[in-house]
């Protein structure tokens, strides 16, 4: 089953769910996908992507219009609605200025439906499509019988479907490769313990959990040989991806591990550099409670970012669709 699919209205995998069921939602309404999004029902770069693109095809079916200006002028009120939603994901904006791009060429209100889904499939097409190719390139970095360190989530849920990082290893894997997991539980939310690990099971690939603060421990008892995460915006000198990626990052050079980054080139943003990109700050509940547990003074003081950026100098390649880039990277 596919993350993110349209059959009659948007309909997502509730990642929030993970991994005590998996439930389907129909996103009827923009206002039901933004509240997914924000939720993180629907998560990763690569299928925030194909949520922005399909968020532009929605918001042509959700209402009727009088005219065609009418249905235009709604389209592009609710496009930046639906790309701010998070604002250090670039992918998600880069789905919504496709389609948007494409469905205001329509010269009819069905052209422009018709086009906006068109579009928003063939959006989600290609990310099958390039993670496989993100797969077999990065597959050449992995020897048989490595240990791959991952963190977050950037595997099935992360994306339309097959991966980034984990696609790497699906694909090492698929080679004939032997390789086995170790996955970060990726706090406050756990991406990587309730999904990383859930869907590594699934498909019968050898994973051990563990909790993010033993990272030093594991690379320093040897029981990792490589690092591999993916991204949410990769600018000019550096990689944003989830908070405590940047620790890792230092963790592997310190050890001398390779420490690889898997992203298609629609997460690149090379016009910008780490300080000109914010960073969404999650609310303080999800430092403070475990669902309804209380792990916190209410009253204490958080802070809690979603991203940090890894320098560029601690990458030691970035694997795309279409090549690996080492270093000096001269993109």
């Amino acid at each position: 089953m596919r993350t993110i699919f349209w059959k009659d209205c948007l309909w997502l995998i509730d990642q929030t769910k993970l991994p005590e069921k998996e439930e389907l939602i129909a996103c009827e309404t923009v206002d039901e996908l933004i509240d997914a999004i924000k939720r993180l029902s629907i998560r990763g770069a690569p299928a925030l992507e194909a949520a922005g693109a399909y968020g532009v095809a929605l918001a042509s079916h959700e209402r009727e219009f009088s005219d065609l200006e009418e249905m235009k002028r709604y389209l592009v009120e609710k496009a930046k609605i639906i790309a701010s939603a998070r604002p250090t994901a670039i992918n998600l904006s880069v789905g919504v200025e496709r389609v948007l791009e494409k469905a205001l060429s329509g010269e009819s209100i069905e052209e422009v439906r018709k086009i906006a889904l068109k579009e928003a499939e063939r959006v989600a097409e290609e990310d099958v499509e390039r993670n496989k190719k993100i797969g077999k390139n990065g597959a050449k970095l992995l020897e048989d019988g490595d240990i791959v360190l991952t963190y977050c989530n950037t595997g099935r849920f992360a994306t339309v479907d097959w991966g980034t990082a984990l696609g790497v290893v699906r694909s090492a894997i698929e080679d004939g490769k032997r390789i086995k997991v170790f996955a970060c539980e990726t706090r406050p939310l756990n991406q990587g313990s309730r999904l990383t690990c859930y869907e590594l099971m699934k498909d019968g690939i050898d994973v051990t959990l563990i909790t993010d603060s033993a990272v030093g421990m594991v690379m320093k008892k040897g029981l990792v040989s490589k690092v591999i995460v993916g991204a949410d915006r990769i600018v000019k000198d550096a990689v944003f991806n989830k908070i405590g990626t940047y620790t890792i990052a230092i963790i592997a050079r310190y050890h001398k591990i390779p420490f690889y980054v898997a992203a298609p080139k629609s997460t690149f943003d090379l016009n910008r550099t780490a300080e000109e990109v914010l960073i969404e700050e999650r609310s303080r509940e999800e430092l403070i409670y475990c669902g309804e547990k209380l792990l916190a003074p209410r009253e204490v003081k958080v802070y809690n970012p979603a991203f940090d950026f890894t320098p560029l100098e601690l990458v030691s390649a970035i694997i795309t669709e279409e090549r690996i880039i080492y270093p000096p990277y001269e993109f």
